[in-house]
């Protein structure tokens, strides 16, 4: 099976891990593409600087939320010939260094995602923690199996059915993204493959950035569940 992987990063106001992640991305595999997701940080101008072929950059003209992003990501890279996506954050909590293992999986196993599961030190928010565990607990209902972490956003997806996936619905287009697209693909056949993945998270004086908030998120998160179940059976 011919398979062309590439690595796509979407990118809202990701502040100064972003070119760390890029650079770190780059290292570790040749074609990396960044959406800058209507951006007002000014994150986004130190990658311009980067000389190196497999870089690719697409620009939104505004926030639209990171399933919005990795849509345009998709729609430009299926125009290319890519086959596979490794999606990956941003904001330097993801392991870059990972990248090449995951594609690896992909490429024995081109017919299934490859879904990093994540390694939680002592910088993880407690309660992120056991907000991902309730999430999880509702995907095994809605899939009926065992899919493991479904808000860790490293990974690799078969671009055909997920493309395929988010055109033919509304949804999926913010913090939404990652939990659902693994319901519906799952939903779809598509087989599951995991992988241990330390993660990070960073303080702000240390770069990180979080556009996380509690109340509205989970209660997106909340909505986008019942949406699924009712749609059980």
């Amino acid at each position: 099976m011919f398979h062309k992987n590439f690595v796509l990063i979407p990118s809202y106001n990701s502040g100064p891990k972003l070119l760390e992640t890029v650079t770190g991305a780059l290292h570790h595999w040749p074609d990396v593409w960044v959406v800058i997701d209507g951006s007002t940080d000014g994150s986004d101008r130190a990658l311009a600087d980067l000389s190196h072929s497999g870089l690719r950059l697409v620009h939104r003209a505004s926030n639209g939320g990171k399933g919005a992003a990795v849509l345009d990501g998709l729609r430009a890279a299926s125009r290319q010939g890519y086959t596979h996506a490794l999606v990956m954050d941003g904001d330097g909590q993801h392991p870059a260094a990972e990248i090449a293992g995951f594609m690896e999986e992909s490429v024995r196993h081109p017919e299934a995602m490859v879904l990093g599961q994540p390694l939680f030190d002592a910088t993880a928010p407690r309660i992120r923690v056991l907000g991902r565990r309730i999430s999880d607990v509702l995907a095994r209902w809605e899939t009926r199996e065992e899919v493991g972490d479904t808000l860790f956003g490293f990974r690799v997806y078969p671009l055909k059915p997920l493309l395929c996936l988010m055109e033919g619905s509304r949804h999926m287009r913010g913090y939404d993204f990652d939990a659902e697209a693994l319901v519906r693909l799952c939903r779809q056949g598509v087989p599951v493959r995991r992988r241990l993945a330390p993660v990070r998270y960073f303080r702000p004086e240390e770069g990180g950035v979080s556009h996380f908030r509690y109340g509205r998120d989970n209660l997106h998160l909340a909505a986008m569940h019942l949406r699924l179940l009712l749609r059980l059976g």
